[in-house]
């Protein structure tokens, strides 16, 4: 089975909300800030998506 992408982003998101509960948002903003000071705009990105789908497990 491979891993796609988007199984990939869902299950940062997943590990996200089980090791920081509600509080991840502030461990992807950490991410995020951390990868635009390298100026790695992809990573920025993933971390952008994992965003979208933790907000999405929080609302359920």
């Amino acid at each position: 089975m491979t891993l796609t992408r988007e199984k990939e982003i869902w299950g940062v998101a997943l590990w996200v909300e089980q090791k920081h509960g509600s509080d991840g948002w502030l461990y992807i903003t950490q991410q995020m800030d951390r990868l635009l000071a390298e100026a790695d705009f992809d990573g920025v990105a993933f971390w952008k998506e994992v965003s979208q789908r933790f907000e999405t497990l929080l609302r359920e």
